[in-house]
């Protein structure tokens, strides 16, 4: 009987290894790829028989980013056009979105709505490429919330929301319904609960500081989580709205442009994470009108823009950990890269390379599995040229300066 044929190995030769967590450089490093897990990060060079060798001196190799916060199926930046659209177109739009957050640099996703378990599986499977995706399935959202895109009528239609691929939402009211709609969603294959507590910009009726879901929802929708050893994410922008989702047991805070240094300080207290989604209000800025942004959703954009670079500073100040998020709609997904540039100017390169990498794989619990090149972890890896810690730049545009993308130790991305 003739022996398996051993794992093929991929060396990187002589790269600068960028250490995230220490905002580091390790300089002329060889590091060890096989199946999908790195094998060995070395000083040494490494000499593996048959391995194939792929020379990267002078470049930086690092590891994949992490987006805790897009939505891949949002092709329309109007969210209710986009639920309207044939399951299947919604699909196939997406395919040129995830090729370009691949192309970007970013292997990881936390889809924030809208992604599932099924897209997530032919992903894994290899059937299409695009990053690796937590997905959260249909956020919940009450009724007239900001999930709920139903136009203003003189009668409310039922929500067929929970059927369309190209919806990011459902609208649940009540302790009970949404404890089922949380067994739903994880049992459809949800790896976190997404929760709307405040109002937001994309949606039509509900005012930015709006609470939204009673305490005693919020409470089950977390116990529910909780019990199948997951987390909820919550879309929070005023300090009332991320100071009860945080007291209620969330640990995410979505976006949360509006936080006081009182609020921050209860967040760092609690152990929250923050994903501030600045990039977004920039782009819908600039094209969400001409994109078929409804009117009422532009003008909400300006209470949030400002204020959201100033967050940065008050959550830093606080100690809260902030991941790493887009949550870009339509061609906009093209702007993912440019969060890092304004990021990079309040809290310099260094961190905001953790947070799109070490705090992002906190958040999604996979800490030394993702966002690092150690032995061990998975294989997601970059090969850029320049130095991401001295020029952020380098990863910014639609990755022109990264040449090589491995995900799950297989080549995604090559010169």
């Amino acid at each position: 009987m003739s022996s398996p044929s051993p794992t093929p190995v991929t060396v990187l030769r002589g790269g600068n290894v960028l250490d995230t967590a220490a905002g580091r450089l390790l300089e002329r490093h060889d590091v060890a790829i096989a199946g999908n897990r790195i094998t060995a990060v070395s000083a040494t060079p490494l000499d593996i028989a048959n391995a194939i060798v792929i020379d990267v001196t002078g470049k930086t190799v690092m590891p994949g980013m992490i987006d805790c916060h897009v939505h891949v199926l949002a092709s329309h930046p109007n969210l209710g056009t986009n639920a309207s659209q044939p399951n299947v177109l919604t699909v196939l739009k997406s395919l040129p979105i995830m090729q370009g957050m691949l192309n970007r640099g970013f292997t990881t996703v936390r889809d924030a709505g809208g992604a599932d378990w099924a897209l997530q599986q032919a992903i894994e499977q290899g059937v299409i490429p695009g990053p690796r995706i937590f997905p959260s399935g249909k956020a919940l959202s009450q009724t007239g919330g900001h999930g709920d895109f139903r136009p203003r009528s003189d009668t409310l239609e039922p929500c067929s929301c929970a059927f369309r691929a190209g919806a990011i939402g459902r609208v649940v009211d009540g302790v009970d319904p949404i404890r089922l709609a949380v067994r739903e969603e994880i049992q459809k294959g949800a790896t976190q609960i997404k929760l709307m507590a405040s109002g937001g910009v994309a949606s039509p009726v509900d005012p930015i500081a709006n609470t939204q879901y009673s305490e005693d929802e919020i409470r089950a929708a977390v116990a529910e989580a909780e019990a199948a050893q997951t987390y909820v994410m919550a879309h929070a922008y005023t300090p009332k709205a991320i100071a009860r989702a945080v007291r209620c047991g969330v640990r995410t805070i979505e976006h949360g442009n509006l936080c006081d240094a009182e609020t921050a300080k209860l967040m760092a207290e609690k152990g929250a994470y923050v994903v501030p989604t600045l990039v977004t209000y920039d782009a819908l800025a600039k094209d969400g009108a001409s994109l078929g942004l409804p009117p009422e959703s532009v003008a909400k954009v300006e209470s949030v823009q400002r204020a959201g670079r100033e967050s940065l500073s008050i959550y830093r100040d606080a100690g809260v950990k902030m991941g790493f998020g887009s949550d870009l709609l339509g061609d906009m997904h093209k702007y993912q890269s440019d969060e890092l540039t304004i990021r990079a100017e309040v809290l310099g390169a260094a961190d905001t390379l953790r947070s799109a990498t070490v705090i992002g794989a906190e958040i999604l619990n996979r800490a030394g599995e993702l966002g690092v090149i150690a032995a061990g972890a998975l294989a997601d890896v970059l090969v850029v040229d320049g130095n991401p810690l001295e020029s952020i730049d380098v990863l910014t545009g639609q990755g022109e300066a990264i040449r090589w993308v491995f995900k799950d130790g297989k080549v995604a991305k090559q010169p």
